[in-house]
């Protein structure tokens, strides 16, 4: 696959998954101003954060990792017969070991409901959602094998809009809600679990169906369960399931120590994870989705340059938009916190609570997204121990630097420690990987990037100074003209985002005119 190739399908997978993120932050707007940012919403973050574990683990993560390169190895050699029958047992078996898994939790929720001592309202808050949300794992990890299908066939805009279809039931059950104002915020968050259940067996139909139009049936199948690739799918998925494991356990603790650091704090952290997931959705996670079948087609033929040439290319348009995002987000983030979700239940409080995690937060957008180029590298050669040795030693770490937040941090800055944690631990493990890559492949050709990465922090640099200096004239004049409410933050803010856009893209031009003349 040629870069114009990757640039193209990263541009329909983009803009998709654009679609999905401001219908998100649509969602997020309701969600804070019906929820707030207390008790409820935190219960809430922890029991979703259960099924969106197993969809890392088995859906999208581990296993969609473990069978895209097998997946497309068939398909590149022509053996489609060969490559419907691995999909159909693959598929089959996962649903019926997720199904398994999602009875006993239910059965167990029950009983811990039903038998326990007396539990606090928050406790037994989270264990009715997580009751609501455990059989969503099922619906999330069945579509998520169908994306990983259609994107290894080549089909990315069908994949990449199945999210859009949860955001909507989500806002439609939110903006139901609006007509009730004096229900309890505990039973809105129930009502929105229960929507978010529904959304995921939308979303499984839908992706079931996109599979059978492309020739793959999801058709439950015994047929082929013991099959050479069968097996190795299943033995790279179990590695791979441990190195995403490792990574779920980090967000876990984070989810763990920031109930522990204050009672707010989980929420808060969910609640600027959500802001970040626009720039890195729209960018990171786009290249990495399309990467993982490119680079497998690549090793399959034993191409190493060509995956190499591919690599270099979509990691300097990632940080041409990743370092910028960067540092727009880190200038604005009391501004776009304060514009998306402050209003009724979301308090000045919790924007300068979210807003300061949004900064934090703000400055590994580049780590983050170039781990989502780095890790398919490893992952198209069926390699699943690398990633997963980097991410072991990554929960040690991320672990030691959380606890030392909570321990010695303030209480209105501990959850900034947890973010703080959490972009370094990428920083360290981008060093890691590309490390590894080296030694496993040979030079991957990085001093290339020197010169277009170092014109971007310049401009980017340089587009902060510009953000700054805008924004404290503009407070000034809305100030003294008496301009103030909800549509003057979102005009400055409006003005601030072109303005610092049009900075960058000029310095990117004057640099490079420069850059040409020096040569």
């Amino acid at each position: 696959m040629q870069a114009n190739s990757i640039l193209k399908n990263t541009a329909v997978v983009g803009a998709m998954t654009a679609l999905s993120r401001v219908l998100g932050l649509v969602r997020e707007m309701f969600q804070s101003r019906l929820v707030g940012a207390g008790v409820e919403q935190s219960a809430f973050s922890l029991a979703f954060a259960i099924p969106n574990m197993m969809r890392k683990l088995f859906g999208e993560g581990a296993l969609t990792a473990a069978f895209v390169p097998v997946f497309k190895g068939e398909v590149e050699a022509g053996r489609m017969d060969s490559a419907r029958r691995l999909a159909r047992a693959v598929m089959t078996m996962s649903v019926l070991m997720l199904a398994a898994a999602s009875a006993l939790a239910i059965a167990g929720l029950s009983a811990a409901l039903n038998w326990a001592p007396a539990l606090s309202e928050r406790t037994a808050l989270t264990l009715r959602l997580t009751r609501i949300l455990v059989p969503y794992m099922v619906f999330i990890c069945g579509s998520a094998f169908g994306m990983g299908v259609l994107n290894a066939l080549g089909k990315f805009a069908a994949a990449s809009l199945v999210p859009c279809l949860l955001n909507v039931v989500w806002i439609a059950t939110l903006g139901a809600l609006c007509f009730f104002p004096g229900m309890p915020i505990a039973v809105r968050v129930m009502w929105v679990s229960g929507a978010i259940l529904l959304a995921g067996a939308l979303q499984m139909a839908f992706m079931f169906r996109c599979m059978a139009r492309r020739g793959v049936s999801p058709r439950p199948s015994f047929a082929g369960w013991r099959d050479a690739n069968t097996r190795l799918v299943w033995r790279n998925m179990l590695v791979a399931a441990v190195g995403a494991g490792a990574v779920q356990i980090n967000y876990m603790l984070d989810q763990v120590l920031a109930q522990a650091a204050s009672p707010w704090a989980a929420g808060v952290i969910g609640y600027a994870e959500r802001l970040m997931d626009l720039p890195l959705g729209i960018v990171g996670v786009a290249f990495g989705t399309v990467l993982l079948p490119t680079f497998s087609g690549f090793f399959a033929k034993d191409d190493v340059d060509g995956a190499r040439k591919a690599f270099l290319s979509s990691t300097d348009k990632l940080l041409f938009v990743m370092v910028p995002a960067a540092v727009g987000v880190g200038v604005l983030a009391p501004d776009m916190t304060q514009v998306i979700y402050e209003g009724k239940a979301f308090d000045a409080t919790a924007t300068m609570r979210v807003s300061r995690a949004v900064a934090c937060y703000a400055a590994g957008l580049g780590f983050f997204g170039l781990q989502k180029t780095l890790v398919p590298w490893f992952q198209a050669q069926k390699d699943m121990k690398t990633p997963l040795s980097v991410s072991v030693k990554m929960v040690f770490l991320n672990a030691t630097l959380n606890i030392l937040a909570v321990w010695l941090l303030p209480v209105e800055w501990r959850h900034v420690g947890l973010a703080a944690s959490t972009v370094l631990c990428a920083g360290v493990a981008c060093v890691c990987l590309a490390m590894c890559a080296r030694h496993k492949n040979g030079s991957l050709g990085l001093r290339a990037l020197l010169r277009p990465v170092g014109r971007t922090l310049a401009a980017s640099a340089a587009m902060g100074w510009a953000v700054v200096a805008a924004r404290s004239k503009l407070i000034a004049l809305t100030s003294a003209r008496g301009w103030d409410g909800a549509a003057a933050n979102v005009a400055r803010l409006a003005t601030l985002v072109v303005l610092g856009g049009a900075a960058y893209f000029a310095m990117q031009f004057l640099l490079g005119r420069l850059s040409r003349k020096g040569r």
